[in-house]
């Protein structure tokens, strides 16, 4: 089409407020008004309070599909914004309000990432409730309108409900004006729980279906172990027999200002299971911290071929590739700056992590093998026999 004779000018910007920026163009804000967009939605309330739980102000997060089509996600932190009400009705209705713990301390649980206010914007209703100090207070928006009536300020004891002890609730109604289905998927909705128990050992998160006319589900995940026991579920997914052998180890390394969490184990099916993730959001992609892993176990494995005399330096250098093969692994860091590559985070970009990683990994490894040399010497024949 041509564009000869057109004229563009200030009169063709058109400017929205947060809000209608939000609901004229969903996809830009959670990524589809698809089930991805929806997830997103969810995962974006369930942030806030599983924040709560690993900065330490609570102990769990239980979240639940009402029959209404609704979801309620509580957490039973202090409630602290019961006498701090404005702080979260100022994340409920502004555009990129950060509060709670950052860096290593949280968890990335959605790629996009804008918090309660989006989830307000995109539900035909949301509710929060507060209790904390013996004080109950509540509010309501419509489709990130605050409605007419007054906040709810009551005693815990008085008319205001059954409510009792203290924590956050949230609960919300995706708008069916946006999206093109509001039914959550159990299944995706608990492995993704899941999958952060095992990221987050302090974590205790639970998800109940009240939906099902034959009756409630319920499913609860805390994994003591943390990402020992995910490399052990991961085993027992590919049908391996449980093993005891999962080795793992964590450090925090100055140089790429955070933490790192690496279990792993040789299996016995061909194809690696590698799993790389940074501040708990899966990394696809890949990044620095699984280049790193894959270094340190090329350079443990091969030192101790070496001074084995199991292999030659040239064999060796040929079979880097095989030596991780077989790996069922989890590589996990927590970063007080993560740097992503791409909008959706799936490729981790730090290079100091590269290195801290190999080297941990090299240590960690080397040693475990020195302890038990017929592990290692079981490595080596599995590398030569696949070459």
């Amino acid at each position: 089409m041509s564009t000869e004779g057109m004229e563009y000018d200030a009169a063709h910007i058109e400017v929205l407020d947060g809000r209608e920026a939000v609901r004229k163009r969903p996809g830009m804000y959670v990524g589809s008004t698809g089930e991805r967009g929806l997830y997103n939605l969810v995962l974006d309330v369930v942030d806030r309070a599983v924040g709560e739980v690993l900065a330490g102000r609570a102990g769990s997060v239980d979240v639940t599909l009402t029959s209404d089509g609704g979801v309620r996600v509580a957490d039973d932190g202090a409630g602290s914004e019961g006498a701090d009400a404005p702080d979260l009705a100022a994340q409920l209705t502004s555009l990129h309000v950060e509060s709670g713990p950052i860096g290593r301390r949280t968890a990335v649980i959605v790629p996009f990432g804008l918090g309660l206010f989006v989830a307000n914007v995109l539900s035909s209703r949301l509710t929060v409730e507060v209790r904390g100090e013996g004080i109950w207070w509540g509010k309501e928006y419509m489709r990130g309108v605050e409605a007419e009536q007054p906040d709810t300020v009551g005693s815990l004891t008085g008319d205001l409900g059954s409510a009792s002890g203290s924590g956050t609730t949230i609960s919300f109604w995706p708008d069916t004006e946006i999206f093109e289905t509001t039914c959550c998927s159990f299944p995706v909705l608990a492995e993704r729980f899941r999958q952060l128990a095992f990221l987050n050992r302090g974590l205790v998160i639970s998800l109940t279906d009240e939906r099902p006319a034959d009756g409630v589900r319920r499913v609860q995940f805390q994994f003591p172990d943390g990402v020992r026991d995910f490399v052990a579920a991961l085993d027992a997914e590919a049908g391996a027999c449980p093993r005891a052998d999962v080795f793992a180890f964590e450090r925090e390394d100055a140089r790429m200002a955070g933490t790192m969490e690496v279990a792993l184990l040789w299996g016995y099916s061909h194809g690696a299971r590698i799993r790389g993730f940074a501040n708990s959001l899966a990394t696809h992609e890949g990044g620095t911290h699984l280049d790193g892993f894959r270094d340190g176990v090329v350079a443990a494995v091969t030192e101790f071929a070496r001074e084995r005399g199991l292999s030659t330096a040239s064999d060796l250098d040929a079979r880097a590739d095989l030596m991780v093969e077989d790996l069922t692994a989890v590589v996990s860091v927590k970063l007080d700056q993560p740097e992503y590559l791409g909008a959706t985070r799936t490729l981790l970009g730090n290079t100091a992590v590269r290195v801290c990683v190999a080297e941990a990994v090299q240590e960690h490894l080397g040693n475990w093998f020195a302890e038990r040399p017929e592990r290692g010497e079981r490595v080596i024949d599995r590398v030569v026999r696949a070459s």
